[in-house]
């Protein structure tokens, strides 16, 4: 698997996006494409793909945030390379606390896109959470190697709780949403992210 990028951001480059789009069907990420393309059949709404320099089926956590945004057409792809302000907030704290990119998997408690085109972001309603909530287990069964859960934000944290039906062994380790908006109403919601990511990585390394 290649080197991660050095600067967030970095998908805002044609050549990098193509490049990326590349490696789209790496066998590391092709199952979960596959996930992908079923819940936007069945949901008939657009899934972006993983990001196949992440870890793919081979994650050992699974970074649960909320739902694409509506910037998600311009890469097709959910990666802390965007170009917005929560991908680079992400890129920066989850190499701040160490946690090895391939280690990672970055989805969507919705995993679709919400948004109809040109409209503004919003929060995800609880019947949509509640459609969504299904392909949680089929996700799981993928991650063979999983060893923790990071939610991020209320909304994930609430739609990651039937996850202790699935996996009741599973660590669930939550974190503020890593919004710009959010991030920089305290210096306390950079501080409870690192904190929680921190955990995250000794589960990672420790089992604890």
């Amino acid at each position: 698997m290649p080197d991660s990028p050095e600067a967030p951001k970095s998908l805002r480059d044609p050549a990098a996006l193509a490049a990326r789009r590349a490696m789209a069907d790496a066998p590391h990420i092709r199952p979960l494409r596959a996930l992908a393309r079923r819940i936007a059949e069945e949901c008939h709404a657009e899934v972006p793909d993983p990001d196949p320099l992440d870890g793919g089926v081979e994650a050992r956590l699974l970074l649960l945030l909320e739902t694409p945004g509506p910037s998600i057409g311009r890469t097709g792809f959910v990666s802390r390379d965007n170009a917005t302000g929560t991908a680079a907030n992400l890129f920066r704290f989850l190499r701040e606390a160490g946690i090895a990119r391939r280690d990672t998997l970055i989805w969507n408690a919705v995993p679709w896109v919400i948004h109809t085109p040109g409209a503004l972001n919003r929060a995800p309603r609880r019947s949509e959470a509640a459609a969504a909530a299904p392909y949680l287990a089929p996700l799981l069964v993928l991650l063979p190697q999983l060893a923790v859960v990071v939610p991020a934000g209320r909304f994930a944290q609430a739609a990651a709780a039937p996850l202790k039906e699935v996996r009741p062994d599973l660590p669930v380790v939550p974190i503020p949403h890593p919004s710009p908006t959010y991030v920089c109403t305290s210096p306390a919601v950079r501080e409870r992210i690192l904190v929680g990511l921190s955990q995250a990585a000794a589960w990672l390394t420790h089992g604890f």
